[in-house]
């Protein structure tokens, strides 16, 4: 099956999600300070330089290089109203073909978003391109703290399986946390032609 290219921009009812351009670095660099106390309970840490305009105009080039190889996919979330304003990420990283056709998840959202079901509006329009015959992913996979609950929650209405409990998973908020493993399968992949 030849693949085509993920679609760069997709329009749900509320938001634009978007591969964007070194244009949303500003825009991305205050999505991030914005929200730093925010994702601070679960991200790793990250250096100071992370949060200039600068570093995120590279980590945004270096993901549209990444979208336009097929090895990971990052979609930055904006209101329909305020396409320049950015209030969330949805990535799907580590994109391994062969006899595993699966990704990675990794997904925010600004605080003041939260709780309005903006997250899961932006999960199933990205999944179903992920699942599209342009992608055809398999499997996507996502780790979340136990005390997440707002994460387990929109997975699991998504229809994520915790498949297990990674215990030391990453190093977050001071210590090594344990994860829970969670992953989606297509029920509609077609096998490629080519394995």
């Amino acid at each position: 099956m030849d693949l085509t290219p993920a679609r760069r921009e997709i329009v749900t009812e509320r938001l634009l999600l978007a591969a964007g351009d070194e244009g949303l670095a500003e825009a991305v660099a205050d999505f991030q300070r914005r929200n730093r106390r925010h994702f601070s309970p679960w991200d790793p840490p990250t250096a100071e330089s992370f949060y200039t305009v600068a570093a995120q105009a590279d980590r945004i080039r270096l993901g549209l290089k990444a979208f336009a190889e097929g090895a990971g996919f990052r979609y930055w979330l904006s209101p329909l109203e305020e396409p320049t304003r950015v209030v969330g990420s949805v990535h799907f990283s580590q994109v391994v073909r062969g006899a595993f056709h699966s990704c990675v998840l990794g997904y925010a959202l600004d605080e003041p978003c939260q709780g309005q079901g903006l997250m899961h509006e932006a999960l199933s329009a990205a999944i179903d391109e992920m699942f599209s015959t342009r992608v055809n992913l398999h499997r996507i996979q996502a780790a979340y703290r136990p005390e997440n609950k707002r994460s387990g929650a929109v997975l699991a209405r998504l229809g994520f399986r915790v498949e297990g409990l990674a215990r030391d998973y990453l190093f977050i908020d001071g210590a090594w946390r344990d994860h829970h493993l969670a992953a989606l399968t297509n029920p509609l992949f077609a096998e490629p032609a080519d394995w």
